[in-house]
């Protein structure tokens, strides 16, 4: 894979969760119950689920993180000029990241212990997304003074499959990035809705 500024791409990383979190506190944060919660088509997520959908990936990639980062500091990790992704982490991150058009590149089904709750609670999931959010942020920054390429983070896929730190962040920024834009839809469709002459 090319290889990119290590500084540059946790800091456009980075610049994108930030936007992630904004985006919780000051659009989703401040929406009614039942714009929340509405579903825009049977078997179509709400935007609440979409968010409590990150956070049960978040509950398992930042501590895996946190412990890949931990173990790199220890061992005396020192960051790199440039970071190549692997292949499977460049396509991981490529299937889940939108395109500019906001067009999703493909259709991916959800394991079993990533499908949200019908009805989640919304303070609960907006409250823990964006502390998510705040720990994502974190960990990049410790990040910038380790070798993101030679430490690696094991999958929730299988323990088998392992991602180095910099490929784990860029799928879940990607990934983050997916659920936000489904979520907005969600409202969005709803918004339509209730405009609609009777």
């Amino acid at each position: 894979m090319t290889p990119v500024n290590t500084i540059a791409l946790l800091q456009d990383l980075r610049k994108q969760i930030v936007a992630a979190q904004y985006k919780a506190e000051s659009r989703f944060g401040e929406k009614p119950s039942a714009m929340l919660q509405h579903r825009p088509q049977p078997g179509k997520w709400s935007a609440l689920q979409c968010l409590e959908h990150l956070n049960t990936y978040g509950r398992f990639y930042l501590p895996a993180l946190d412990k890949a980062i931990t173990e790199a500091e220890r061992k005396g990790s020192q960051p790199t000029p440039v970071f190549r992704s692997s292949w499977v982490g460049a396509w991981f991150t490529k299937q889940m990241q939108p395109q500019p058009d906001g067009q999703l590149r493909s259709r991916m089904k959800s394991p079993k212990g990533h499908l949200p709750a019908v009805q989640p609670d919304e303070e609960t999931v907006i409250n823990e997304f964006i502390q998510q959010q705040q720990m994502m942020e974190a960990l990049m920054q410790r990040a910038e003074k380790i070798n993101l390429q030679q430490a690696k983070v094991t999958t929730s896929l299988s323990r088998f499959i392992r991602l180095s730190v910099g490929d784990t962040f860029g799928f879940m920024t990607a990934h983050i990035n997916r659920h936000v834009l489904q979520a907005e839809r969600a409202i969005s469709t709803c918004q339509q809705q209730v405009r609609k002459p009777v």
